[in-house]
C-alpha cells in the first residue's frame, strides 16, 4: 500500500498511480500487448446495474423512534441497508457505536460535519474560519474513531455582499488545506457537498473548485437531487468522474421540488446509473430524504434499490 503524503496532489496521485500501472503492464504482458495490435474494439456501455458496486445508507437523523444505537444499527441492518453514515459531534459514546458495528457487521461509512452551516469556512470573521477548522479536524478524528472514510463539508453559503462566491472560494480554500495533513495521517477524505448555497452551481464550478484545492485527500460527495433544478444529474456525474467519493440520494422535481420522492421527481435515473457505471463509480450512496420508523425506511431501501438497480 502506498503512503501518500499530505502534500500529495491530486493529479500528482493519478499521474504515479496510471504510471505504475502502465509499467506493470508493460512488464508482465508485453507479448499480450504485442499480440492486440489492431484488435481495438469499440467500447460497450458499462454495466448499469448498481448491484454489487453501490452500498446503501441513511442519514442517522432519518431513523426515528427510541432504541439504543444497537437497536438503530440492527435495524438498518433488517431493512437490507449495507452500512450506517454517523454525525459529528457525536452526542453519545462512541465506544456505544463501535460494539454495535461490529455485533451487527454494519460499518460505518463516514460522517456529517453538522456545523458547518453555522460555523463556515466562509465567514468574513479569521475567528469564525478558525473554529470551523477545528470542528472539522474533530469530525476527521471521530470518522477515524468510528471506521469511516470520509467527513461530508458544505464549504461556506454565498449570502451577500461579505459572502459572495469569489469569497466562498477564496476563504474556503485555504482553511480546507489546513486539515489536510490530519486527513493524510488519519486516512479520511474531505468530500465536498454539492447544496443550493449559491456556491459552485455548475458542474464545472464544482469540479475547478475541487481541483483548485489539489489534493488526493478532498473529493466530492456528490448529490443526486441537489443539482437537478441546475441541470441534468448525469452531466454532473460525468462532469465529476473520479472525484466523487460518495453519493446522497434523493429526487426533486419542478412541481413538488424536494416533497419528490425517490424516484418519482425529475431526476432520470437510468440515465444516472449509466454515467456512474460510465465513470466507474463503487462506494456508497445514502439516502437524504424524511425519514420515520420502520415501514417509511423500508419503502425509502426499496426506492433505492429500484432506481439504481440494487
Amino acid at each position: 500500500m502506498l503512503d501518500i503524503p499530505p502534500n500529495f496532489s491530486r493529479r500528482e496521485f493519478l499521474r504515479t498511480s496510471a504510471a505504475l500501472a502502465a509499467g506493470a503492464t508493460v512488464l508482465g504482458t508485453s507479448a499480450r500487448c504485442v499480440a492486440d495490435l489492431g484488435a481495438v474494439k469499440k467500447k460497450k456501455p458499462a454495466e448499469n446495474s448498481g448491484k454489487g458496486r453501490i452500498y446503501k445508507a441513511v442519514k442517522w437523523g432519518m431513523i426515528a423512534g427510541g432504541g439504543s444505537v444497537l437497536d438503530k444499527f440492527q435495524l438498518q441492518k433488517e431493512l437490507g441497508y449495507d452500512g450506517m453514515e454517523l454525525v459529528s459531534p457525536w452526542d453519545g459514546d462512541a465506544d456505544e457505536v463501535r460494539r454495535a458495528s461490529e455485533k451487527t457487521g454494519m460499518p460505518v461509512h463516514a460522517l456529517v460535519d453538522m456545523k458547518h452551516w453555522e460555523i463556515r469556512l466562509s465567514s468574513p470573521d479569521p475567528r469564525i474560519r478558525e473554529k470551523g477548522v477545528a470542528i472539522l479536524e474533530q469530525s476527521l478524528r471521530d470518522a477515524k474513531d468510528f471506521g469511516g472514510s470520509a467527513v461530508l463539508l458544505v464549504p461556506g453559503k454565498a449570502t451577500g455582499k461579505d459572502e459572495t462566491p469569489d469569497d466562498v472560494w477564496n476563504r474556503s480554500i485555504p482553511e480546507i488545506r489546513k486539515v489536510l495533513p490530519l486527513a493524510s495521517k488519519l486516512g479520511v477524505r474531505v468530500c465536498i457537498e454539492n447544496v443550493w448555497n449559491g456556491f459552485c452551481e455548475t458542474p464545472e464550478q464544482a469540479r475547478d473548485y475541487i481541483d483548485a484545492i489539489d489534493s488526493c485527500w478532498v473529493g466530492a460527495w456528490f448529490d443526486i437531487g441537489n443539482c437537478r433544478k441546475f441541470g441534468p444529474s448525469e452531466n454532473w456525474i460525468r462532469t465529476l468522474g473520479n472525484r466523487i467519493v460518495k453519493l446522497d440520494c434523493k429526487d426533486w422535481s419542478q412541481k413538488n421540488g424536494f416533497k419528490s420522492k425517490i424516484g418519482d421527481g425529475d431526476v432520470n435515473w437510468p440515465a444516472v446509473r449509466q454515467a456512474l457505471a460510465d465513470i466507474g463509480y463503487t462506494g456508497w450512496c445514502t439516502a437524504e430524504v424524511d425519514g420515520g420508523g420502520r415501514e417509511v425506511l423500508a419503502d425509502i431501501a426499496g426506492r433505492m434499490n429500484r432506481v439504481l438497480m440494487l
